[in-house]
């Protein structure tokens, strides 16, 4: 079995628990535990002209930690990361910045790492890089003779062609995605995304099952849906019951309904709307007021950046309004967390809510509702509520679709899921659970890492 080499922007540290890791980082430690591997990533340093990567070994596992210039990974990460990239594939265009020197900066890091990684190599590894922070990485390991086989997983969504083409450099960015041997995206949207943009636009050729002609290159496109691992969330939320957290939730609601949201702070995420629709349900379905509460959880995300720093605002100015406005001497319709909670916390309150409220203007899949399904309890489930824009709403049938932006659609969703049968929900859980076991993260990364084993060696 070939050595597997994985590269991120973010490394999980051997010593970080798999609770507080999350099931990405848990499941690529595992195949690169069953495997032997590499993991090389940014360290989280900046400095001017960095030394080679940090190198040190866990078990079967290789880490390499490599620091950045800080002028690099500014333009890199904050420039064309995720001021580009980021708004673009998520459809914000007005909040869409490009600059020449982000992008220069940009492709300066993947050169970077690219040599940095290089010495670690060796010919028959297995490479897989993970999202847009390092979409040229292929290109320039291919420059620097590096003939073994590179796959990449996007895991945001795909912008369609109208969409795509507002990138200045967007030719030049799908040219990098040609030395890749395989390209995963979550979800078949994506993937004719992507492929309608290269047979119209780049004049490229598409064959069945995704393959591809582009730059005199061949490689695959495919969808790769992401999941969760079922079983230990399954595992976590059964543990909660008769707990003290549960029991200080179920406490502090005085036997009221519960809604939570979990998301981190980020414009893609809806929040403002979803503030809203709530807002709205509780002024057009007066009968329900002091019988549900709404617990939104938003850690804290680039908050050093101006766009995020106003949607904080604005989302404590609707909170204090919602509750201004209809909060009772014993009863707080809205509560607003801005820190994370551990796996088995998550896991007990998404067990005790009634409603699982997710409803992102885009979102390349959206763990969230995979993991509120997992969590509930199979004789009294709660309804989940989700965008049609998120990439889970082509795999859980069973939930309640809404536009999240229609505001009155989405409370009158809240309504009709507050007020569903026990009977349907229970019949829209199982059809939830079935694809939530049926699609997990380890058999996401089996299938992934088992189809670019198969690619041939052959680069054109």
């Amino acid at each position: 079995m070939a050595r597997l080499v994985v590269v991120s922007n973010r490394v999980a540290s051997p010593r970080e628990r798999a609770a507080k890791a999350g099931g990405l980082a848990v499941a690529l430690r595992e195949a690169l535990s069953q495997r032997g591997g590499l993991w090389f990533g940014w360290s989280g340093e900046t400095q001017v002209n960095p030394p080679p990567p940090k190198v040190f070994r866990s078990g079967r596992v290789t880490y390499a930690l490599q620091d950045l210039d800080p002028d690099d990974q500014r333009a890199h990460y904050a420039g064309y990361a995720n001021g580009t990239l980021w708004p673009l594939c998520h459809y914000r265009l007005g909040l869409l910045s490009f600059r020449r020197s982000d992008w220069e900066g940009y492709r300066r890091v993947n050169e970077h790492f690219a040599r940095a990684m290089l010495p670690l190599l060796k010919p028959d590894d297995i490479i897989w890089v993970h999202d847009y922070h390092f979409i040229p990485l292929a290109a320039e390991l291919r420059n620097l003779g590096f003939t073994g086989r590179i796959g990449y997983f996007h895991h945001i969504p795909w912008p369609t062609p109208e969409v795509f083409l507002s990138l200045p450099s967007h030719a030049a960015l799908v040219g990098d995605l040609s030395h890749y041997d395989l390209v995963g995206l979550q979800t078949e949207d994506d993937v004719r995304a992507l492929l309608t943009y290269i047979s119209s636009e780049a004049h490229g050729w598409i064959a069945p099952g995704g393959g591809v002609g582009l730059n005199d290159r061949r490689f695959r496109v495919v969808a790769y849906p992401i999941g969760i691992d079922a079983e230990a969330f399954v595992k976590d939320a059964r543990a909660s019951v008769g707990k003290e957290e549960e029991k200080r939730l179920k406490a502090s609601l005085a036997k009221r309904a519960l809604a939570v949201g979990v998301d981190r702070l980020d414009y893609s995420k809806g929040l403002p709307g979803k503030f809203a629709a709530f807002g709205d349900f509780l002024a057009r379905y007066p009968e329900h007021r002091s019988k549900m509460t709404l617990m939104q959880i938003a850690p804290l995300s680039r908050s050093e950046v101006a766009e995020y720093q106003a949607l904080r605002r604005e989302l404590e100015e609707l909170g204090g309004a919602i509750n201004g406005e209809y909060a009772e001497f014993d009863w707080v319709p809205l509560r607003y967390l801005n820190r994370p909670f551990p796996r088995a916390t998550l896991a007990a309150i998404y067990r005790n809510a009634r409603l699982g409220i997710v409803t992102p203007l885009r979102d390349g899949m959206n763990l969230v509702a995979k993991e509120y399904v997992a969590a509930q309890d199979p004789e009294n489930p709660g309804v989940l509520v989700l965008s049609r824009f998120a990439g889970a709403a082509h795999e859980l049938s069973g939930a309640l679709l809404v536009n999240p932006y229609d505001v009155e659609g989405m409370a009158d969703a809240f309504h009709r899921a507050f007020t569903m049968p026990l009977e349907e929900r229970r019949e829209r859980w199982r059809a939830n659970m079935d694809q939530v076991e049926k699609t997990t993260i380890h058999s996401w990364c089996e299938d992934f890492l088992a189809d670019l084993s198969q690619v041939s060696d052959h680069f054109g």
